[in-house]
């Protein structure tokens, strides 16, 4: 802290001095106060503004109206450069019909027939009328969930002649139960699957469940629900094992961490962060999404994860993914989607340089707009090695230009320079995925496999203790894995939770993995039920 002397020296070169670093101090107070704003206008942004980080037409063209003099002021340019016709390229497609969408084929069919009483089929000259056809209007009726009891009757077989013996044989036999995902109580796999699914897809906390079985008379206590978890993700232990083995054994590996508050955690307070890790391997067709619960947001437990890993891996700016980047034996790719995040912010909140975050986006976006080609045309491994070089290079190389430009002449406790300084410091990262056709653009396919979980956060609010997180995050790997590769969530948890006890090796299990099982034989075994 600076202060004014009561008394001010004589000597001229004092002065300058003290002049110097008041001057100084007023410019580091005013970039603060203008960090602060933007912070402040940021977090009103987040809480009532727009979520979407899409550029609309208006901000694109009408919000530039007023800020053309700070564009070219920050592109150093003195007159703006001549602008040939913008040509709009509209891809081919096929109109959809209007009118409500027909309902689904496979769902049964009720028919209620509407006819007219007898005497009005006859025509005002007495001859009799012919029915010529028919009109069909469907509506959609639903019936609450169908709730049965399963009973397993167990037949009992005795020797008449050794009743009363003292053999060592018993002389009574039962036929056994088959194998059960949950050995004892009343949950079918069916039950198991409906209650899982109902917290981990949609969202229902066990106690929210617990109300609404007690509507229809099924008293289940929230701390048996909890048990089934329990027992499901002991069952199905082995087969997570083999889908962490195909992660590891993955080209390319997404990676990620939301955060989740886990009570009764040894020696951590129950307001503690603790930390779910997400990653997603297997193939671009055959996906396989994993979450792993761990206390501590350090690098340790990445590198324990993956110290053996070769290949490459997708992340965020996050500094404890930084080692992962160290191996010899490891690519490591950045997101321009959190770059695209950050002048994005700043955009919508800086005063003085919201043109140059402004062209950041709009660069960025040139980016993207090749990457939608490559998926809309399915280009194979060289197409999009040819394509990203002769359109994306150009684009990548023009942003390490503007912001080695515009680096030290923006305020870097600003949100633009803040976005510039993340951008500068992953740069090696982000322009890897040039060179390799199996490295997306950005690392969102994780982000969209962490949404369910955030979602259901809201409403579950923490774990009960460090077992249960470990649960939660075993029950979300299969539910969104098979969501990965087009399953329906309870039909395939149903039929694992009948299959998988009765399965004695690898082999067997591998069969009816996620990631692995035909959907075929699910849609079956749908029908079957059904």
């Amino acid at each position: 802290m600076i202060t004014i002397p009561q008394q001010l020296p004589d000597d001229v070169d004092s002065l300058k001095e003290i002049i110097s670093n008041l001057t100084k101090l007023n410019k580091d107070y005013k970039q603060e106060i203008q960090y602060l704003e933007e912070k402040n206008n940021l977090l009103l942004q987040k809480l009532f503004g727009r979520k979407s980080e899409k550029q609309t037409p208006e901000d694109a063209e009408q919000g530039r109206l007023f800020d053309e003099a700070e564009t070219f002021s920050a592109s150093g340019k003195d007159e703006p450069e001549e602008e040939s016709e913008p040509v709009i390229v509209v891809s081919s497609h096929t109109r959809r019909k209007r009118g409500r969408k027909p309902l689904p084929e496979s769902l049964p069919r009720i028919d209620v027939i509407h006819d007219i009483p007898e005497d009005e089929k006859k025509c005002a000259c007495g001859c009799e009328m012919k029915r010529i056809g028919e009109e069909v209007s469907e509506k959609l009726d639903i019936i609450p969930q169908k709730i049965q009891v399963i009973r397993h009757i167990r037949y009992k077989y005795a020797c008449k002649n050794c009743e009363g013996s003292e053999s060592d044989e018993a002389p009574v036999k039962i036929a056994p139960l088959p194998p059960q995902i949950i050995p004892k109580g009343i949950a079918t796999p069916g039950l198991a699957a409906w209650v899982l699914v109902s917290k981990f897809c949609d969202a229902i906390p066990f106690y929210r469940q617990e109300k609404l079985f007690a509507r229809i008379g099924v008293e289940i206590s929230r701390a048996t629900f909890c048990n089934w978890a329990l027992l499901a993700h002991k069952g199905c232990s082995r087969m997570l094992e083999l889908m962490m083995d195909e992660i590891i054994s993955s080209p390319l590996v997404g990676m990620d961490e939301t955060t989740v508050q886990v009570m009764n955690e040894e020696n951590r307070k129950n307001t503690t962060k603790s930390y779910m890790w997400i990653s997603r391997g297997g193939t671009e067709v055959r996906p396989v999404i994993l979450f792993r619960y761990n206390p501590t947001r350090g690098e340790d437990f990445a590198n324990s994860e993956f110290k053996n890993y070769e290949g490459i891996i997708q992340t965020d700016g996050y500094a404890g993914y930084n080692t992962l980047g160290k191996n010899k034996k490891v690519t490591h790719a950045g997101c321009w989607a959190h770059v695209r995040r950050k002048f994005v912010e700043a955009s919508a909140h800086t005063k003085d340089n919201n043109s140059f975050a402004h062209s950041m986006i709009s660069l960025i976006k040139k980016l993207y707009e090749v990457e939608s080609e490559i998926r809309e045309k399915k280009y194979n491994d060289k197409q999009i090695l040819k394509l990203r070089d002769k359109e994306s290079r150009p684009v990548v190389m023009k942003i390490g230009e503007l912001l080695e430009k515009h680096r030290h002449s923006i305020a870097p406790k600003s949100l633009t320079g803040k976005a510039i300084t993340y951008t500068i410091d992953l740069w090696p990262r982000l322009v890897v995925y040039l060179d390799n056709p199996l490295i997306p653009i950005d690392n969102n396919l994780v982000e969209n496999a962490i949404r369910p979980f955030v979602v259901g956060r809201k409403n579950w609010l923490f774990s009960g203790s460090p077992d249960g997180a470990h649960t939660s995050a075993a029950i979300y790997s299969i539910i969104e894995t098979a969501k990965a590769n087009g399953l329906e969530p309870y039909w395939y948890l149903r039929y694992l939770f009948e299959k998988l006890p009765a399965c004695k090796c690898d082999d067997e299990i591998h069969l009816i993995m996620p990631n692995r099982i035909d959907p075929d034989i699910i849609n079956k075994f749908r029908g079957g039920v059904d």
